[in-house]
């Protein structure tokens, strides 16, 4: 019972997130998890939550422009446009 009263209260905390912000934070906590158990440790599980976190929040940050997509000019410089 008390697990899935953390759960609601979880998902209700989620659901007034932006894609970004949701992304972040359900990454850096799958992150953590599969870092502490590949690892067995809690130095493991602070650095998948780490790249976790990144990589959750570049692909919810995809989401919030649709139709929209990261290029790079001849110099290097990264810009949004519509996708091709």
């Amino acid at each position: 019972m008390k697990k899935t009263i953390v759960a609601i209260a979880l998902v209700g905390a989620l659901a007034s997130c932006t894609a970004t912000e949701r992304g972040t934070a359900i990454g850096a906590g799958t992150g953590a998890i599969i870092g502490g158990v590949a690892s067995n440790s809690w130095g493991g599980a602070a650095i998948g939550a780490v790249a976790g976190g990144a990589v959750g929040y570049l692909i919810g940050r995809s989401h919030e422009r649709p139709g929209y997509c990261i290029y790079r000019d001849r110099n290097g410089r990264r810009y949004e446009a519509r996708c091709r």
